[in-house]
């Protein structure tokens, strides 16, 4: 009988990790999508070896004391004082420390993605440095936001805050959503930062990068450290007179050689497949837009297409680095689907249904090219007990290495192997669709009815989603070590030439 995490699951302790080093990240607000909701799409990145959990934290009350990255094994010595009284919320976080959940929605409706890395200037940084003692971190942003900020705004308030007064231990990029708006905020400095709320009709794609540029101090739309001009200004990054309108990129982010190659052709990628009408160069860098009009509205299917990306048509064919053969570390582009990634994840927000399914993510554990993905509704209280499971070496009961062993198999002949994968996992997102469609219709109808049901059926159905998703690929771990072992034992016979046996 298969056992289930409930929703009472503590923070567990463990060794020490790492910042995420790259991810890629979209947004989309309402308007620019086919069905009016909010979309966040994130890739996170670093070490195929970092197995993720699928974790519900429940509400807390009475709370006292402190919260230390340090007793969860983390990144530094940050400490930031716990909600009394704190709020139900889900997360994807690391094998090691269980925080850094890069992923997750609390019981309000708030919804977090991140980080993305982001780098300042060094010149900037030599005045302003990170504070890489005890500075917030990935590791402890959602730890900190989710449990007790009931809006989009607040959460960004709050992480401002921190950063302005404790300070950021690295750069970093964060998303944060609720029913009614989107806002991605960027680190500048040790204790600078802007953050811009999403235009409905725009999107925005970041590549390990600093992105945002216009700040407009009297626009509800920004929000930003209380001396982000004028410490600009006094530090010689910023002249009024000689640069005109201020621009937060070009005032606190690097823009060098390393983004040329690294970070532009994801953004540019990202670009080309959601407004092909843009005419750009790859080698324009700066200059793409920040906000982007799609041609045509954005679906969850069209996010997930970018997440699997790896320039494998259109302009930047030839630096496909899976397609024609493994090229490693030789090819100069880094595409946006790479072996490193830990999760990937579609966020989406549908303000018209109840918050337990309307707020979803689609998760997909490894590399995203390789992978399935499965809907977490932000409603569900039971989930296998292997999802949370896993640790940098490979077992035979993890959720997390069940898929990454498919996957580093499959890497072995992209080329053949690849297309099995892949098609089969297409074919089971379009049926899984259709059930998810006929689900959410039912549960609407019974929550107000019979909202007992209504939560058991929920717990079912993702339970199902999930069992079905592993089973398949199960059957797909065989089937291409069965095409493996063919291939091997055709390359290695060692038949009697002579007597032909």
């Amino acid at each position: 009988m298969r056992h289930f995490k409930l929703a009472a699951i503590a923070a567990a302790a463990a060794l020490a990790c790492g910042s995420a080093l790259a991810c890629t990240t979209v947004v989309v607000g309402s308007g620019a999508t086919a069905d009016g909701s909010i979309l966040i799409a994130r890739a996170a990145d670093s070490s195929a070896l970092k197995a993720q959990h699928l974790v519900i934290h429940p509400a807390t009350k009475g709370v006292k004391g402190m919260y230390r990255t340090a007793d969860h094994h983390g990144a530094n010595n940050f400490e930031y004082p716990l909600p009394e009284n704190g709020m139900r919320y889900t997360t994807v976080p690391n094998w090691k420390t269980q925080v850094h959940g890069a992923t997750g929605f609390n019981e309000a409706g708030v919804g977090f993605s991140g980080t993305e890395s982001i780098f300042a200037r060094d010149d900037a940084l030599k005045l302003d440095p990170y504070n890489e003692a005890t500075g917030i971190t990935e590791d402890d942003i959602p730890e900190v936001l989710l449990p007790r900020v009931k809006t989009a705004r607040e959460g960004v308030e709050l992480l401002g805050r921190i950063v302005e007064t404790i300070g950021a231990g690295e750069g970093f990029g964060v998303v944060l959503m609720d029913e009614k708006e989107v806002w991605y905020f960027e680190t500048g400095t040790g204790h600078q930062w802007l953050a811009q709320r999403t235009p409905k009709d725009k999107y925005f794609a970041s590549g390990n990068q600093g992105r945002l540029q216009q700040y407009d101090p009297k626009s509800p739309d920004f929000l930003a450290s209380k001396t982000l001009v004028e410490w600009a200004t006094k530090n010689g990054f910023y002249d009024p007179k000689k640069d005109g309108e201020f621009n937060f990129s070009k005032a606190y982010t690097r823009d060098d050689a390393r983004d040329r190659d690294y970070n532009d052709p994801r953004v540019w990628q990202v670009q080309k497949i959601l407004t092909p009408s843009l005419n750009q160069k790859v080698t324009d860098g700066r200059s793409f837009p920040v906000w982007a009009t799609p041609d045509s509205k954005v679906t969850v299917e069209d996010l997930k297409t970018i997440l699997r990306n790896h320039y494998e048509s259109g302009e930047l064919a030839s630096h496909d680095p899976y397609t024609n053969g493994l090229k490693g570390n030789a090819e100069p582009y880094r595409p946006i689907s790479v072996f490193r990634t830990y999760e990937s994840h579609v966020m989406q927000v549908r303000p018209w249904l109840p918050k337990a399914i309307g707020e979803v993510t689609y998760l997909a554990m490894g590399m995203a090219d390789l992978s399935v993905y499965v809907p977490i509704y932000s409603g569900m209280s039971a989930y296998p007990k292997h999802w949370g499971e896993g640790t940098d070496k490979a077992d035979s009961s993890s959720l997390y290495w069940k898929f990454r062993k498919l996957q580093t198999l499959v890497m072995t002949d992209y080329p053949k192997l690849a297309p099995i994968v892949t098609k089969a996992y297409a074919d089971f997102e379009k049926d899984l669709a259709k059930r998810q469609a006929a689900f959410e219709a039912e549960y609407v109808k019974t929550v107000k009815t019979d909202p007992k049901k209504a939560q058991a059926d929920l717990d079912h159905f993702s339970i199902q989603a999930m069992a079905d998703a592993e089973a398949l690929t199960e059957d797909l771990l065989n089937q291409v070590f069965t095409v493996r072992t063919e291939d091997i034992q055709k390359d290695n016979f060692f038949a009697n030439r002579s007597k032909k046996d």
